[in-house]
C-alpha cells in the first residue's frame, strides 16, 4: 500500500468520524458508478409505475449514472439520519377522528436540516485538505437514485418494499450524498437480508407492492395523498382510513425496525401543536393558517387544496355523525377537487339524513363536470 493510499483510508475514517459527530446514523462511501438494478428505471417507467409523477422520466441518463452529474467525480459519501417515530402509528391508524401523517413529515423538513450538515462537513473538508477537492451536495434534489446508491454504499440494502432498510435502524432512514472527487475507498455492500418475508407486501393495504421490490405509485396511497392534484381513485379512498398524508405501512411492518431505536434528535419528532391534528380543525383552515401549522414540515409542500381533499376523505371514513357537519362546510371550499371529495365523504353518511339533505340542496347549485359527476355516482334521485 502506497503512501498516498494510506492517506486516503486514514482520510476517509476522519470523513465519517466527522460526519458522525455532525449528526448523522450512518455513513458509507461508494464507488462512483451505476448503482444496482438502475437498468430496471426505464422498464418501470414503461409499466407507469411513476403515475403522474413525470418528472422522474426526465434525466434518466443522468439519474442511472452519477458519473453524468458531475465532472471528475470519484467518491459517493452517503450519509443516513434514522427517523424512527416515538408514537405508536398502528394505535394512531385508529384515532379515525385525527389526520394521520406520515412518520417522514411529522418533523421539521429534512431535506434543508440534511442538506446544511452536509455543507458544515463540506467546508470541514475544505479546511483539512486546504481547497484541494471538489464536491457537489444532494438530498432528494436531484436526479440520484438514492435508495440503490445507499445500497451501494454499504449502509443497508433495498428491501421488498422498496426503501432502504439498514441492520441498525431499520427502514426509518433519511439519506443524502455529498458527490466527492476524492478517490476513497468504498465500502462493502450491505447483502440483502429480506429473505423469505414478506410482512410488507401483506400489509400494504392497496397492493402496491405488485411484487417485490417493486413497488407501483398509481395503487399507493402516499402516491394519491402526497404527489398529485387529481381526484383519488373510488377505489383508494376506503383504504386510506384516516391517512391525510402519507402511509407507513409497508415501512413500519418490516421486522428490522426492531434493532433502532426512537430518533433522539428533537428535529425529527412531531412538535406539540401537530401531535393531535383533529380533522374538524384541518376543514377549517385557510392558506395562511396551514402554512403556519406546517411550517417548516415537508406537509407546506402539498398545499392546503390537497390536504383539505384527503380530509374530505378521512371524513367520509369516520363512521361519526360529527363528520357530516365538516364536510359540508367542505361543500363550499373554492376548488372542485375538494368539493367533490366531500360528496363522496357525504355519501359514505347517506343514513345520516342532514348529510342527504345537504347534498340534495347542493346538487341544485353546484356547475363543475367533475363534482357533477361524484353526485350523479351517488344516485341522490333514487
Amino acid at each position: 500500500m502506497t503512501q498516498c493510499t494510506q492517506q486516503h483510508v486514514e482520510l476517509k475514517e476522519e470523513i465519517r468520524a466527522k460526519a458522525l459527530e455532525l449528526g448523522f446514523d450512518q455513513v458509507g462511501f461508494a464507488p462512483p458508478k451505476p448503482p444496482p438494478h438502475h437498468e430496471k428505471l426505464p422498464q418501470w417507467l414503461a409499466q407507469e409505475g411513476a403515475g403522474d409523477m413525470a418528472w422522474l422520466a426526465n434525466n434518466q441518463a443522468r439519474r442511472m449514472d452519477p458519473n453524468t452529474l458531475m465532472q471528475g467525480l470519484a467518491c459517493i459519501l452517503v450519509v443516513g439520519v434514522n427517523y424512527q417515530p416515538v408514537e405508536d402509528l398502528e394505535q394512531q391508524l385508529g384515532q379515525v377522528d385525527e389526520g394521520y401523517i406520515s412518520a417522514y413529515a411529522r418533523g421539521r423538513d429534512y431535506h434543508e436540516l440534511m442538506k446544511k450538515k452536509l455543507k458544515a462537513l463540506g467546508r470541514w473538508l475544505q479546511e483539512r485538505l486546504g481547497g484541494e477537492h471538489e464536491g457537489r451536495v444532494f438530498v432528494d434534489t436531484a436526479p440520484v437514485l438514492e435508495r440503490p446508491m445507499a445500497a451501494l454504499s454499504g449502509v443497508g440494502w433495498q428491501g421488498k418494499n422498496t426503501m432502504l432498510v439498514s441492520r441498525q435502524f431499520g427502514c426509518w432512514m433519511f439519506l443524502g450524498e455529498f458527490f466527492l472527487s476524492l478517490p476513497l475507498l468504498p465500502d462493502r455492500v450491505e447483502q440483502d437480508h429480506c429473505g423469505s418475508c414478506n410482512r410488507c407486501q401483506v400489509a400494504c393495504p392497496t397492493g402496491a407492492l405488485e411484487r417485490p421490490y417493486w413497488l407501483l405509485a398509481p395503487d399507493c396511497l402516499a402516491y394519491w395523498s402526497i404527489e398529485t392534484d387529481l381526484p383519488i381513485p373510488h377505489a383508494m379512498r376506503r383504504a386510506m382510513g384516516n391517512r391525510i398524508y402519507g402511509c407507513d405501512d409497508c415501512v413500519r411492518v418490516c421486522p428490522f425496525n426492531r434493532f433502532g431505536e426512537p430518533t433522539q434528535q428533537s428535529h425529527y419528532q412531531t412538535p406539540e401543536h401537530r401531535q393531535h391534528l383533529k380533522l374538524v380543525d384541518l376543514v377549517a383552515l385557510d392558506d395562511a393558517q396551514f402554512r403556519q401549522l406546517f411550517r417548516q414540515s415537508p406537509v407546506k409542500r402539498s398545499g392546503v387544496m390537497r390536504l383539505q381533499r384527503n380530509v374530505a376523505v378521512a371524513l367520509g371514513n369516520w363512521r361519526s355523525e360529527e363528520a357530516v357537519e365538516p364536510l359540508i362546510r367542505l361543500l363550499g371550499h373554492a376548488h372542485p377537487i375538494v368539493r367533490g371529495h366531500a360528496v363522496w365523504g357525504l355519501g359514505e353518511h347517506k343514513k345520516t339524513p342532514s348529510a342527504m339533505a345537504a347534498l340534495s340542496v347542493f346538487a341544485e347549485q353546484e356547475t363543475d363536470h367533475y363534482v357533477c359527476e361524484e353526485l350523479a355516482r351517488l344516485n341522490l334521485a333514487q
